[in-house]
């Protein structure tokens, strides 16, 4: 059937799954696509944050400290690493043995993370960071006070 808009002929278009050529689609390879980036973005990618996370991070300095207590809590924060591995964060500080665990971005506003770890024996602590910029981390320990980190190059 050929239709006609003034003097110009048109032919309608077949349907899409016989359109041949770059675009040779079907239904069944739609729902395929659909499916394997539904699984890239699901499980095989990770979330967005854990990817900004990954690696080593050592510690610093510190901010928002009283004077006197600055240059003790200086010596704690160089000697501290955060190590994100997947989804293990192992946490070491002088004079303990490194600890490891399980977890979960828990929530994400703007550049403050909440996350979710999950201890050997079960139980869950959280932890607030803020994501600064690439190569730089603040680990908020409470009352504004921060752990300044930078990513292990």
């Amino acid at each position: 059937m050929t239709c006609r808009y003034a003097s110009f002929p048109m032919t309608p278009l077949p349907k899409a799954s016989r359109i041949c050529g770059l675009f040779c689609v079907g239904p069944r390879a739609v729902r395929l696509a659909l499916t394997l980036t539904l699984a890239l973005v699901l499980g095989g990618c990770g979330n967005a944050v854990q990817r900004k996370l990954e690696g080593r991070w050592l510690g610093e300095s510190v901010e928002n400290f009283d004077t006197k207590d600055m240059a003790v809590a200086t010596g704690w924060a160089r000697g501290l690493s955060l190590e994100f591995s997947g989804a293990r964060l192992t946490v070491a500080v002088p004079a303990e043995e490194p600890r490891s665990g399980k977890y979960t971005v828990a929530s994400v506003h703007d550049n403050d993370v909440e996350l979710a770890v999950t201890r050997s024996d079960g139980a869950v602590d959280t932890a607030s960071f803020k994501l600064d910029e690439e190569s730089r981390l603040r680990f908020m320990i409470g009352d504004h006070r921060a752990v300044v980190l930078r990513r292990e190059q």
